[in-house]
């Protein structure tokens, strides 16, 4: 290759509905450039494909829409914020939600998530794929540390659900309002409310 010329990605060959392992790692790894390069707005499958080196065809066969691949993008770079419990439910949801925090304000992924969930308010796909797929997956660690709770006797087993309902709640109002800085500060007080012994 002649210095200074471009690159060409290698094109690669699908496989049908059964993922290549190489197609799909270069897909995100291209998802995740182009992400941090244009921001959400700017990000287009044609651009992921053009990047990948993958046919659209591919990446339509594997995710749904944009909203899709963003999602398992996010998915894969929060995979490192682990909530473990470790014996008080108020420190794990401080530590957790300050990591998560401070995932969603200094990754290219973290500050799309605003955007994907007012994406999904008006496109049934996006939403399907939130409330079905995203949303199930990853709760499911900051849902085992109220479980864990429940399992120890410091909040009623039949409280876990609502609970974890008020931590979303209270995480997604500093989101949808762009209020995470602002909002540290609350982390602490509102964790050690949602983590109560005793309920209502």
């Amino acid at each position: 290759m002649k210095a200074g010329k471009a690159a060409t990605p290698v094109r690669r060959a699908s496989i049908g509905a059964r993922r290549n392992p190489a197609s799909q790692a270069a897909i995100l790894a291209a998802a995740r450039a182009v992400l941090a390069e244009e921001g959400y707005a700017g990000f287009s499958i044609d651009a992921v494909s053009r990047r990948a080196g993958a046919g659209k065809p591919t990446i339509y066969r594997w995710w749904k829409n944009r909203a899709d691949l963003l999602m398992e993008v996010y998915a894969a770079e929060k995979a490192g914020i682990r909530a473990v419990p470790s014996g008080d439910l108020a420190q794990d949801l401080i530590a957790h939600t300050s990591a998560l925090w401070s995932f969603w304000c200094g990754t290219p992924s973290g500050r799309t998530f605003r955007a994907l969930l007012a994406e999904a308010q008006s496109d049934p796909h996006a939403l399907a794929a939130l409330r079905e797929k995203f949303l199930p997956e990853r709760l499911q660690d900051v849902r085992g540390l109220f479980t864990a709770a429940a399992a120890r006797g410091d909040i009623p087993a039949e409280e876990v659900e609502a609970r974890l309902a008020l931590y979303i709640g209270f995480n997604w109002f500093y989101v949808l309002t762009d209020q995470l800085e602002a909002g540290q500060a609350s982390i602490p007080v509102a964790m050690r409310l949602i983590a109560a012994r005793g309920g209502p």
